[in-house]
């Protein structure tokens, strides 16, 4: 059968997260200790005694290094994804699975990428919000009639009824104002810590086109659906070029989803931790088989769950 991959983004990272993994499977625990990140990742990742799992420049090698090692424990039973696609942070994970990134560069990369991110955060008043109930176009006019305060943008279309925005704090706020005059349900403050996936990124941006020039990229050996896209890269794009624009611009994870239902694949498998992205296709695809793994007793259930579907 044909699987999807999607891994999750960071906001999902919590202290525990893969000790039960490594502690069962060799593959998680060669992930782990081989993985370089400057820090000492698997005392943040289980621990985190000094609070720094939350941290941009530490989250985004914790959570590709769980996402090295599960991938990597799954391949060892047989499931192998025919697609893949992450939330943000999660596409280069999605990358590694399909052969662009080796585990040693996906994790230098992303360290470099936190570090740009929360320089590039520093010292702007920003803020981002869930906008839930609304519409696309809903958003986009509440973004509109904020602008005059500042930056403030659509920065990711999770779900229908879920499309996040980001900016200067007080257009921010301004925009969910008007997004709940024009009928939003609910106007949510999301605890981060830069205005992520908005123009306020391009220094960020531009220092990962810099550091790109030092990288070998691979061809995709499978799918890859890419968040500035909203699907398939069909143009000939660059892949530095849209990880570039990535880290600056919108995040189209419904239309990723969608487009990997288009390719076939039986189901979805959600590479943790969390289960938002299992959330966000259950709401896109309400009947569309979709599972979550970020135990080692998921990794154990999996291949069963994977034998209902196939028998259907």
């Amino acid at each position: 059968m044909k699987l999807g991959f999607l891994y999750a983004g960071q906001g999902a990272q919590h202290p525990g997260m893969g000790a039960d993994l490594y502690e069962k499977y060799p593959a998680f625990r060669a992930a782990l200790d081989g993985a370089d990140a400057g820090f000492d990742l698997k005392n943040v990742s289980f621990a985190d005694p000094d609070g720094l799992l939350n941290e941009t420049q530490y989250t985004q090698p914790c959570m590709v290094a769980f996402a090295v090692g599960l991938t990597d424990v799954l391949a060892e039973k047989g499931i192998v994804p025919a697609a893949a696609a992450g939330l943000s942070l999660g596409e280069y994970s999605a990358l590694y699975a399909a052969g662009v990134l080796d585990a040693k560069t996906a994790m230098e990369m992303v360290a470099f990428r936190g570090k740009a991110m929360t320089d590039t955060a520093k010292g702007v008043d920003s803020a981002m919000m869930a906008i839930l109930g609304a519409d696309r176009e809903t958003v986009t006019t509440a973004c509109k009639a904020a602008s005059s305060l500042g930056i403030v943008e659509p920065c990711n279309f999770n779900c229908p009824g879920q499309i996040v925005i980001g900016g200067e704090r007080a257009a921010v706020e301004k925009a969910a104002s008007a997004a709940k005059e024009l009928g939003a349900k609910r106007c949510m403050p999301l605890n981060v810590s830069g205005p992520f996936h908005t123009s306020l990124l391009k220094p960020a941006g531009d220092a990962l086109r810099e550091y790109f020039k030092t990288v070998d990229f691979g061809e995709p050996n499978i799918p890859v659906l890419h968040n500035c896209l909203g699907g398939e890269n069909r143009t000939g794009n660059p892949i530095p070029a849209l990880l570039e624009r990535q880290v600056q611009s919108a995040v189209y994870m419904e239309d990723c989803i969608r487009a990997m239902a288009a390719l076939g694949v039986d189901a979805v498998v959600e590479i943790g931790p969390g289960k938002a992205l299992t959330g966000f296709v259950k709401k896109t695809l309400p009947s569309f088989p979709v599972f979550s793994v970020e135990t080692a007793e998921d990794v154990e259930k999996l291949p069963e769950l994977l034998k209902e579907v196939e028998r259907g």
